[in-house]
């Protein structure tokens, strides 16, 4: 026994919140191993599946100290102060271009169910291990944990850091601090390869991220068969090294509550102080309307929800079901927790794998055994969307939140003239004869889900009251704001990462981006038709009604017999746009008068035809768009926060019909990737 101070790795935790297929955990249950046997014999057993473990592996260190962050510029974090009186030193945590909260009620709750799923596991070890909560900025924490070792020796030292790469430009800037940091405090800093995502670095098919292609289709073929692509995930920690027997504790002003319950409060409390945020009319939760999306946060239910999909068969009937937008398993659902990295994309394709061997629970579903299936191959589709869309994030970096994103649109032509459009601006005129002040009326009703169109309405009102929105929907909501409304589709992509539970940086920006126009689309100018989508995705009017429930009174039915009746395709038009309903169904409905009814923010010009296949796309004079559309990727195997891909499209007929030649993932975080799905 020796009486040498404590040698403690500082391991600084991000979206890698899970024990299971954790890189630096995985390493860090090796660490007493090395520590007996310097010179082992054993050969290097590494292989194309083993993790980077074995590259980071030269740290010598006797105790392990896991700590979770809040960031203060990402999260609002008053509500850790300690006392009323107390101010914070952190600006409020609003976004840049439409000032709302950056992360909302329904993902800090997603979050904080996280981080204490994680520090129960860790816990639950029975090693001495667990899980330090901090609140600031990661910079400012890791700066006091350092100097608070540096000042009393035989408090321990802290023999080096280690985080998990990320490919945000605000985590890449912190990651660039800490580097500094810990160089002017002599200690190693180690940055580990995010192995969350489908397809691992070492295995991409470019040397350098300038070769990323800017079409997905393009990068996929490169990586195909998808099937064979995912490395083996890493085992499961049953030892860690312990806490440090004195630890720094968090700086002032600020407090950690000891309990999940008092946690939330605190990341809620200034949220609660405007619980409209600032709108008039805030949506409210509807009489029997159901959330899509009413799931917990943590690796514990992750794990079981990709049980679940596998067992039930929800992954084989994947591609039938993903348009759907009512309803608990018409995608996966498993965006928000790839987005926090409760649980990895591999996790996803070996539980995936393991049905189609014939193993594991699912055993009486159809399929089962028999290899890959059209549900399956869909969801490795989507979680190689997104990816893709974190690989255009660590090539494009803040042009990702560029007015003109990716497409660098924003300069003068050969004689001056602008090369790009003019978006309306909420604080300032574009220079097109907008008005500010009633282009922040139209981001009110917008947010408020008062537009006149049903299906934008119903998407944003459950957005509002449940985090979540489907695929389908979140390409239709981008799409209206941006190219039917021609409001700057920053403010959107805000709104979402505000909103939405699966918010997912690269997803959310890159799929906003698609639609808009100024990103990977390769075929730029596509504009969704919200009346013909709904006509399409909820042609029995179910989802309207259940999210805007003054519209639940309209009879959409007709009798075509005795004791028969169908749906009747001209009365949806009034759901799908309320003003089209008579004046004696407004005021029989109590609607007549009503701002959003009588005067829509725009009038979508759609008619229903006489044959048999039903809509006819009458197209408005300013390009209301085909029925068609890319992909919203950025949820979860699905479409976060976070929204159009690169599928190939031709005429159909005299339908102008946009028809896919191949199916590609879906809408924005967020609902398709198991970044939404």
């Amino acid at each position: 026994m020796t009486n040498e101070p404590p040698r403690i790795l500082l391991y600084i935790l991000r979206r890698d919140i899970r024990l299971s297929d954790n890189p630096i955990f995985h390493s860090a249950s090796l660490q007493p191993t090395r520590s007996l046997s310097r010179s082992s014999s054993n050969p290097d057993r590494r292989h194309r599946d083993d993790s980077l473990t074995s590259e980071h592996g030269g740290a010598h260190f006797t105790h392990l100290l896991p700590v979770y962050v809040f960031p203060a510029n990402q999260i609002e974090v008053s509500g850790f102060l300690s006392s009323p009186s107390d101010e914070s030193p952190y600006p409020e945590a609003r976004s840049a271009v439409a000032g709302v909260w950056r992360t909302g009620p329904h993902r800090v709750k997603f979050i904080a169910d996280g981080v204490w799923d994680l520090k129960e596991k860790l816990e639950g070890l029975g090693c001495g291990s667990g899980l330090e909560m901090r609140v600031g900025r990661i910079r400012d924490v890791v700066s006091s944990i350092l100097e608070w070792h540096a000042k009393d020796e035989n408090e321990g030292d802290i023999s080096g850091v280690w985080i998990t790469d990320d490919d945000g430009t605000e985590e890449k800037d912190e990651e660039k601090s800490i580097r500094k940091l810990t160089k002017q405090h002599g200690v190693d800093f180690k940055i580990w390869k995010d192995e969350k995502y489908y397809v691992d670095d070492r295995d991409l098919p470019h040397k350098d991220i300038s070769e990323l292609p800017n079409v997905y289709t393009t990068f996929r073929k490169t990586v195909e068969p998808l099937r064979d692509r995912p490395r083996n995930v890493l085992p499961t920690p049953t030892y860690l090294p312990p806490l440090p027997p004195s630890i720094a504790p968090q700086e002032e002003p600020f407090s950690i509550p000891s309990s999940l319950e008092d946690m939330k409060k605190a990341l809620l409390s200034s949220l609660e102080k405007d619980p409209a945020y600032t709108l008039k009319v805030p949506p409210q939760w509807p009489t029997d309307a159901q959330s899509a999306h009413p799931f917990g946060g943590g690796e514990t239910a992750g794990l079981n929800r990709i049980t679940h999909l596998v067992s039930k068969g929800a992954m084989s009937s994947y591609k039938a079901t993903r348009n759907g937008m009512l309803g608990l398993d018409f995608s996966t659902k498993l965006s928000a927790y790839l987005a926090q990295g409760h649980i990895t994309a591999r996790q996803v394709h070996w539980a995936m794998f393991e049905f189609e061997e014939g193993r594991g629970p699912g055993s009486q579903i159809a399929g089962y055994g028999k290899g890959e299936n059209e549900g399956t191959a869909a969801v490795r589709f989507e979680l190689l969307w997104r990816d893709y869309m974190r690989l255009c994030m660590r090539k494009f970096g803040y042009k990702m939140f560029s007015l003109y994103g990716i497409q660098n649109r924003g300069a003068k032509g050969e004689k001056g003239e602008s090369q790009s459009k003019k978006w309306k601006q909420l604080h300032r005129s574009s220079g097109a004869g907008d008005d500010p002040e009633k282009t922040l009326e139209a981001f009110q009703r917008f947010k408020s889900g008062r537009t006149g169109v049903g299906l934008i309405d119903a998407s944003n009102r459950e957005l509002f009251v449940t985090g979540y929105t489907s695929n389908r929907a979140r390409q239709n909501v981008a799409s209206f704001l941006s190219s039917h409304l021609n409001i700057d589709w920053r403010v959107g992509a805000e709104w979402y990462e505000s909103f939405l539970v699966d918010y997912d940086a690269a997803s959310n920006w890159g799929n906003w981006q698609y639609v808009a126009g100024v990103g990977n689309d390769p075929r730029q100018g596509r504009v969704f038709n919200p009346v013909k989508q709904a006509l399409d995705y909820d042609k029995h009017g179910e989802y309207i009604k259940a999210w805007v429930p003054e519209l639940r009174g309209i009879k959409l039915t007709r009798t075509v017999g005795p004791g028969k009746e169908e749906i009747d395709q001209q009365r949806l038009m009034g759901l799908y746009q309320a003003w089209k309903l008579s004046d004696w169904e407004k005021t029989s409905l109590g609607l007549k008068g009503v701002e959003w009814v009588e005067h829509p923010l725009t009038r979508i010009q759609f008619q229903v035809g006489r044959g048999r296949g039903g809509g006819q796309d009458a197209r408005s004079k300013r390009g209301g768009g085909s029925g068609g559309g890319g992909p919203w990727r950025g949820r979860g195997g699905g479409r976060g926060q976070g929204q159009g891909s690169d599928r190939n499209f031709r005429r159909k007929g005299e339908e102008e019909k946009w028809v896919r030649k191949e199916d590609g993932p879906t809408i924005v975080s967020s609902d398709r990737t198991p970044a939404s799905s």
